[in-house]
């Protein structure tokens, strides 16, 4: 990972410590044992081949409210359920792939860095309407989206401790972009960035949503499983953002005064290019179903995949 040992804990801000202590049951003097026992544990599982860097295995503590057996769970999931998504998590996941880098420069993807005293969510913004949908399918964007979503996860404290945002901007959006959204794979993804990340999604915020689609676009929100549908808003007005994120946040193509998209764009590339070695090892990271000591215990309430990994149709209202 980059910019540290595997065996180091970054240390929190006091704002984010005092959240991570009062919301998420962090006991700062227990952290490293933590880690230790779900460390020996992974090194255990005959099925599973898993990152074991402190801050990976932090971010799984923290988003399990610290704990053991919930953390144990969604790592494994975090490895399985990747597994039965494969048009996303395959050999393309790379850092010098010549189509995400072509992504980043586009701006697809724009993460918004927070200062460090600030104690809000992590932001990231994403334009839906900005890339060729004949030269890019949806599953691309949201490869870049999970790599990104990892580093968010490794480094972001603001993520780890008090989840994130997603702004879906739909300026631009035409009824060809909707149409390439490929609902099944959206759902799929969004349970399980709910079921298998250890970030904590906040909230979907779609914003510049054409007139003319809002109520189309009421209904794709019926692809979203039930809780991550209470968390959406749509609107249309442009300056809906502002009710989010504050203004010095944003670039200045959307008000703000924090440099410029490209600014953003250049940063996240080299940000991505910091983690070769993470991605590269993350090829070689998964589960082997056959070696599974004991059947993984799935509660059908609180998953959306079946024991086999296939994925449940979500029944549409």
């Amino acid at each position: 990972m980059s910019g540290s040992s595997p065996h180091s804990i970054r240390p929190l801000p006091p704002g984010l410590q005092k959240v991570a202590i009062e919301e998420l049951n962090e006991v700062p003097s227990r952290v490293e044992s933590d880690i230790a026992a779900v460390k020996e544990w992974l090194q255990k599982q005959p099925h599973l081949c898993a990152c074991l860097e402190d801050q990976f295995l932090l971010s799984f503590l923290r988003g399990s409210k610290f704990s053991l057996e919930k953390a144990k769970q969604k790592i494994d999931r975090f490895y399985s359920l990747q597994a039965v998504i494969p048009e996303v998590f395959n050999d393309q996941r790379l850092v010098d792939n010549a189509q995400v880098l072509e992504i980043i420069r586009l701006g697809v993807i724009l993460r918004i860095p927070l200062d460090k005293e600030d104690t809000g969510p992590a932001v990231t913004i994403i334009r839906a309407g900005s890339y060729d949908i004949n030269k890019f399918k949806f599953q691309d964007i949201i490869r870049v989206g999970s790599m990104f979503g990892e580093i968010m996860m490794l480094e972001d404290d603001h993520a780890s401790v008090s989840g994130y945002l997603e702004i879906m901007d739909m300026s631009g959006v035409t009824g060809a972009n909707l149409f390439a959204l490929q609902p099944q794979l959206l759902s799929k993804f969004s349970a399980y960035a709910d079921e298998a990340m250890p970030t904590r999604q906040k909230g979907i915020h779609f914003i510049n949503v054409p007139k003319a689609f809002e109520t189309g676009f009421k209904s794709l929100l019926g692809w979203f499983p039930g809780k991550i549908k209470e968390r959406v808003s749509v609107s249309s007005d442009p300056e809906a953002i502002f009710e989010r994120v504050p203004k010095h946040y944003l670039p200045e193509e959307y008000g703000g005064s924090k440099g410029t998209m490209k600014d953003i764009t250049t940063q996240m590339e080299a940000k991505l290019s910091s983690y070769r070695s993470y991605f590269e090892n993350c090829q070689h990271f998964g589960t082997n179903d056959k070696l599974r000591e004991e059947a993984s215990v799935l509660n059908p309430d609180e998953s959306h995949f079946g024991l086999d990994g296939s994925f449940r149709q979500l029944v549409i209202d």
